[in-house]
C-alpha cells in the first residue's frame, strides 16, 4: 500500500512549481503561462509575485508586457481578473467560460438585471460600444441604459464584461502609474484570439504543472468550473494518483517535482492575492491556523502574507513616512535570530524593489504579540 503523501509533502511539491523554493530564470511570459496567471484584480500588487519568483525581475519587463500586448489583465479563472499572455487569453477564456455564465446569472448583485433579457442584444451593443474605443463599466453601463432604460445600468455592464472577453488596458496596471478601469474587447485589443487547441484536460495537466499534486475539488476551486472528475477520468491512465493523510484521492503529473519533506524553504514575501493561497479547495498545505487567526485587520491595509518554513507565518505591509519606506513583517510566533536574519535580507531586497523611489528603507520585525 502506498504511503499517504504528508501535508507538508504537498506544501513542498506545490511550492517547487511555483518557484518559491528557488528564484526561476524563465522569462516573464514563461512564468506566467507555467503558473496559468497570476491573478490580478489590484492593479499593482501582483508585481511582487512575479519578484518573489523571478531571478532579476524588472518591473518594467512585465508593464511592456502589457503595452506592447503580448501580456493582458482579463477574467478567466472563477471570474477574476488575472495578469496571462495573450496566447493563454484564446486558450483560457473559452475553457472556463461556463464559470463566467454562471457568476452573471446566480451573482446576487446582478442576476436580477439579466432576467428575461436579451441578452445577445446587449452582447452585439457592448461590442461596438468597446470596440469604438475603451470605456469604463460605469460609462458603458450607463451607454447601454439609454437602450434598455427599465435595467440597471451595472447590470447591463456586468452581463457584457462576463459574456464578452473583455481586457483591461493600460495605463491600468502599469508600473509606478495608474489610470481609469476601461475595457475594450480582446478580439479589439489583440485581434482574433488563436484557438491554440486546450482543452479542459490539458487545463488539468497545466493546472497540476503548476500547483499539484491536487484533488478534483482543488481543481474545481481553482478554476471555478464543475464536473471535473469526468475530465481527470478521461486522463486517468497517464496521471500518477495518490492519496493525502484524510485519504483523498491526489493527481498528479508523473515528470512533476515533489522534494522531500525536508527540503529548505526559505522565506518569501507573497502578494496579497497570491494564487498560492487562492488555487485550493483544502489550503492547509500553505494556509496554518496562525494565519486565520491573526492575519485580518479590522483597519489599515491588507497585509500581504510572509511564507516561513513554506507556510504562512506573519505578513508584511510597506509604511512610508517622508522619504523613509518600512517594510513592517509581523511574524506568528517568535523567530529565531537566524530567521530574522533572512527576513531582513529579503526584506531588504523587497523594498529596494518596490520602494525604490525611497530615500531611506527600513526593515522592523515583530511577533505579532508584542
Amino acid at each position: 500500500m502506498t504511503t499517504p503523501m504528508s501535508r507538508r509533502e504537498l506544501n513542498r511539491a506545490t511550492l517547487a512549481r511555483q518557484f518559491l523554493l528557488s528564484r526561476t530564470d524563465r522569462s516573464v511570459p514563461d512564468v506566467i503561462e507555467h503558473l496559468v496567471g497570476l491573478q490580478a484584480q489590484t492593479p499593482h500588487t501582483w508585481y511582487a509575485g512575479l519578484w518573489t519568483r523571478i531571478a532579476g525581475f524588472r518591473p518594467e519587463v512585465a508593464a511592456d508586457g502589457l503595452v506592447d500586448r503580448t501580456l493582458v489583465r482579463m477574467a478567466v479563472m472563477r471570474s477574476t481578473i488575472h495578469l496571462i499572455t495573450a496566447r493563454d487569453a484564446g486558450a483560457l477564456r473559452p475553457l472556463v467560460q461556463p464559470a463566467l455564465d454562471r457568476d452573471l446569472f446566480t451573482n446576487h448583485t446582478h442576476k436580477a438585471a439579466v432576467r428575461d433579457l436579451d441578452v445577445d442584444a446587449v452582447i452585439a451593443a457592448g461590442r461596438e460600444l468597446l470596440a469604438e474605443r475603451p470605456r469604463t463599466q460605469r460609462e458603458l453601463g450607463e451607454l447601454l441604459h439609454q437602450r434598455w432604460p427599465d435595467r440597471p445600468p451595472a447590470g447591463l455592464a456586468y452581463a457584457v464584461r462576463n459574456l464578452v472577453p473583455l481586457v483591461q488596458v493600460p495605463p491600468r496596471g502599469l508600473w509606478g502609474r495608474s489610470g481609469p478601469i476601461a475595457h475594450t474587447t480582446a478580439a479589439a485589443w489583440l485581434g482574433d484570439l488563436t484557438d491554440s487547441g486546450l482543452d479542459l484536460a490539458g487545463l488539468v495537466r497545466r493546472y497540476l504543472g503548476a500547483f499539484g499534486p491536487a484533488t478534483v475539488r482543488d481543481m474545481q476551486t481553482w478554476s471555478g468550473l464543475t464536473r471535473l472528475s469526468e475530465v481527470v477520468d478521461s486522463i486517468s491512465g497517464e496521471l500518477l494518483v495518490r492519496r493525502d493523510e484524510d485519504g483523498r484521492e491526489l493527481f498528479d503529473l508523473p515528470e512533476a517535482p515533489r522534494p522531500d519533506a525536508d527540503t529548505p524553504a526559505p522565506p518569501r514575501y507573497l502578494y496579497d492575492f497570491d494564487n498560492l493561497l487562492l488555487s485550493h479547495a483544502d489550503r492547509t498545505r500553505v494556509i496554518t491556523d496562525d494565519f486565520q487567526r491573526y492575519s485580518f485587520r479590522p483597519h489599515g491595509p491588507v497585509p500581504s502574507v510572509v511564507l516561513i518554513d513554506g507556510v504562512t507565518g506573519g505578513d508584511w505591509t510597506i509604511e512610508r513616512t517622508g522619504a523613509t519606506a518600512t517594510l513592517q513583517v509581523r511574524t506568528y510566533r517568535r523567530p529565531s535570530t537566524e530567521l530574522t536574519t533572512q527576513l531582513v535580507a529579503e526584506g531588504t531586497d523587497l523594498l529596494a524593489f518596490a520602494a525604490a523611489n525611497a530615500d531611506h528603507h527600513d526593515v522592523q520585525v515583530r511577533v505579532v504579540s508584542d
